[in-house]
């Protein structure tokens, strides 16, 4: 089976000098939910915007290696175009349109339907099942909306362009600990409904650990460990590496 995505041997540079990945690889199954762990600055944004085609908006460019999406070879592609083949990029901080209402922001993920579905209020019903939070204020601007619920609001959009690959760029940043649990339980019913494949950057181990089904470990741009979720739970090197012992014992409750 064609994997979602498979990255081999990928290598990052912004201006032509700063070296931000190197040589790192990476697969997300057809329907895998997948995580990318690691301290700020190790690399996981870049990664993920190598993937959605975002690097040149950072005088960014890949410099070596490859990116597939379901087998194409997408490097170079843009942005929008990668949208609407079905990959959608949920960046960090949110990015709502704060003075749209909460159902204009859906609406604005429509574009990536283009040849592929017809937009439909059935979308929105959906969207609005798995945030019931959003359906409560869908006329209200999205300045007006909680941290969280403007998390929601940037995943639910996304799930509007119908993606065959749903990247999240930090789903627990700034959220309160129930909150990011609540996020997370989402993911892990919209994978597990649509069979929909994602990836995760997260600094949150344990929390991303319990909901996926593999990750990986990036340090200062390089891949330095991978595996089963479970089995990197049990790693004492990762708890102790990026959140230290306590604190991922506690966030796992």
């Amino acid at each position: 089976m064609t994997a979602a995505l498979e990255i081999k041997d990928l290598s990052v540079a912004y201006g032509g000098a700063v070296q931000a990945l190197s040589e790192a690889s990476l697969t997300v199954p057809d329907g895998g939910f997948v995580v990318l762990l690691g301290a700020n600055g190790a690399g996981k944004s870049t990664m993920l915007k190598a993937i959605s085609g975002l690097l040149p908006f950072e005088n960014g460019a890949i410099t070596a290696g490859s990116v597939r999406f379901f087998g194409e070879d997408i490097a170079g592609i843009p942005s929008h175009r990668l949208a609407r083949k079905g990959m959608l990029h949920v960046r960090e901080g949110r990015c709502v349109f704060p003075s749209m209402s909460v159902e204009d922001n859906l609406a604005t993920a429509t574009f990536a339907l283009d040849g592929r579905a017809p937009r439909t209020q059935r979308g929105f019903d959906d969207i609005y099942a798995y945030f019931p939070q959003l359906a409560a204020r869908r006329g209200t601007a999205a300045g007006y909306l909680s941290g969280g619920e403007q998390q929601m609001l940037a995943i639910g959009r996304a799930l509007v362009g119908d993606p065959r690959l749903l990247l999240v760029d930090e789903a627990s940043l700034g959220l309160a600990p129930l909150i990011a649990r609540e996020i997370f339980d989402i993911l892990g019913r919209i994978n597990q409904d649509r069979r929909l494949a994602i990836l995760v950057v997260e600094q949150n181990v344990a929390l991303a650990l319990r909901h996926a089904a593999y990750g990986y470990i990036l340090e200062n741009g390089v891949i330095s460990l991978e595996g089963r979720a479970d089995t990197l739970m049990d790693r004492e090197a990762i708890s102790s590496r990026y959140l230290g012992g306590a604190h991922v014992a506690a966030a796992a409750h």
